[in-house]
């Protein structure tokens, strides 16, 4: 037993502790402790002296080889020494560390390679809303579903049926469901256009007041206030199957021609997506819903998978700062695909160089 308590004093060093950024709230404390030793330690204790006098014990784990101290003040030095236990009897009690400050930086030079991949980024964007908004002509990748949108409404003024809209099952506050919404107002004005009716049963209340707006003041921009129904816009239920069971009832009797489905979407995405397709009506889907990517893929005639569903009302408004914005957005991508690119090939030469950015 002696000889294990010469051990510990001997192995067991004061802890070296390190700020580790420019944040001035955080130090880091390694703990140089043998691998041969830890097993014998049961409980390690952890205690902090600040400058002020203050003293606080930090209970840690004892297989932890280094632990960062957060929430720390930038005006404050600091010193730790380490308390090791051996079942409940206190084997060691290391020295005092010396006094260390967090170091609060107002610019982290390790963090410079990122700050000039974001300047470059925001130059591109720039640029490319200029471009835009000066009427240049800017290529967007073309989007099979985006294409089809007016297919879809043509098939639907022909045949002389509605249009069947669903903003997804969350609230206002999903990216899925603003997206949504901003498709919404194009599929009206085409719509209204050709004097189809459009039904957009909605599942969210919040969501409902805002559709109901964004038709009726689509239909006011082509000039056609009078097309607009408030009884085709409407509050549904917020039971999720109750929903889908309204909704596939609505598809089945008005025997819509057109669905769309954008947004997110959970296990009622299957039930929606089938009756539609019992209906024979063209189905255009939009959700960054992964699960139910599979069940829109199969039963759908168009699906708009994740990013794409974003990109929709960009692509069909060409509004300069959306377009330019999701121009940047593809270049950036590019890049930084090359960039990966590059950095694998010289790591295959054991040339290791992250830039700061992974």
């Amino acid at each position: 037993m002696l000889l294990k308590t010469i051990l510990f004093m001997l192995f067991l060093s004061p802890p070296r502790v390190f700020s580790p950024d420019g944040t001035g709230k955080k130090l880091t404390i390694v703990l140089d402790i043998p691998d041969t030793i830890r097993p014998q330690i049961t409980t390690l204790n952890l205690v902090r002296e600040g400058s002020d006098g203050k003293i606080d014990t930090l209970d840690i784990l004892p297989f932890l080889k280094a632990y960062t101290d957060n929430d720390l003040s930038h005006k404050k030095d600091y010193r730790y020494k380490i308390l090791a236990y051996s079942n409940g009897n206190l084997i060691f009690e290391s020295e005092w560390s010396e006094y260390t400050r967090p170091t609060a930086k107002w610019f982290d030079k390790d963090k410079l390679p990122l700050f000039i991949a974001m300047v470059l980024f925001t130059i591109i964007m720039i640029y490319y809303i200029a471009q835009a908004r000066a009427n240049k002509p800017l290529y967007l990748r073309p989007i099979a579903g985006l294409e089809a949108v007016n297919e879809a409404i043509g098939r639907a003024t022909e045949m002389g049926r509605p249009i069947i809209y669903i903003n997804g099952l969350t609230g206002i506050s999903d990216i899925a469901t603003i997206a949504a919404l901003n498709i919404l107002s194009h599929v009206t004005k085409r719509a209204g256009q050709f004097e189809t009716r459009i039904v957009v049963p909605c599942y969210d209340p919040v969501v409902y007041t805002i559709a109901r707006e964004i038709v009726k003041e689509a239909y006011t921009t082509i000039g056609r206030p009078d097309l607009f129904n408030p009884d085709d816009v409407y509050f549904a239920t917020d039971s999720q199957f109750g929903y889908a069971a309204h909704v596939a009832a609505r598809m089945v009797r008005e025997q819509s021609a057109t669905n769309f489905f954008m947004g997110y979407y959970f296990a009622e995405s299957l039930i929606l997506s089938e009756t539609g397709a019992s209906t024979g009506a063209i189905q255009v889907a939009g959700t960054d819903s992964v699960a139910q990517l599979p069940f829109f893929v199969v039963t759908c005639d168009y699906t708009l998978i994740g990013e794409e569903l974003y990109a929709a009302s960009a692509y069909l408004s060409r509004e300069p700062l959306l377009t330019g914005t999701i121009k940047a957005q593809d270049l950036a991508k590019l890049l930084l695909v090359v960039v990966m690119v590059l950095l694998s090939i010289l790591s295959l030469f054991k040339v290791n160089v992250t830039l700061g950015l992974f």
